[in-house]
């Protein structure tokens, strides 16, 4: 079994109501990191996080979930490692306290929180239909974005 503790951890952060589009990006970016051998962290429950949690596990991928309650039972079906803080927002900086790099796939003012937690603590940011400010660099695919997280962070 490979050493977890050396492997990239890639945070992937988004909106809990995504639409179609979206979910199927975060999916793609989910699958991709696994693929490439790093752990996805991300909050935990629904929406981008799901489904970046399902397509990192469609890949034999591991999911951590940092999540807002008390409960690990409130982890989405595909999180393999859930952690329950009681924090509520204030996970967040959690989320990308606990990556190497950050993906952001659409999202509002809690995504926001965790891009402005990643620029603070000098983490890449890489944007798919998010935030358009600075320090997020924007990706049009999730292959693009999974591509610039990574780079510069291999071995």
């Amino acid at each position: 079994m490979d050493n977890v503790r050396k492997r990239i951890r890639v945070a992937v952060i988004g909106g809990s109501r995504p639409g179609r589009q979206a979910a199927d990006i975060a999916f793609e970016v989910g699958r991709l990191i696994a693929r490439a051998g790093a752990v996805v962290v991300c909050g935990g429950l629904g929406g981008v996080m799901e489904a970046a949690s399902r397509g990192a596990h469609a890949e034999g991928g591991l999911v951590i979930g940092i999540l807002p309650g008390g409960s690990p039972a409130d982890a989405n079906a595909w999180v393999d490692v859930p952690v329950a803080t009681g924090l509520g927002y204030t996970r967040n900086a959690l989320v990308v306290m606990n990556a190497d790099a950050v993906i952001a796939v659409d999202g509002e003012y809690g995504t926001l929180s965790e891009i402005a937690y990643g620029r603070i603590h000098g983490k890449r940011v890489v944007g798919i239909g998010t935030w358009d400010i600075k320090g997020v660099e924007p990706a049009e695919t999730p292959e693009r974005a999974v591509r610039l997280a990574l780079e510069g962070l291999r071995e």
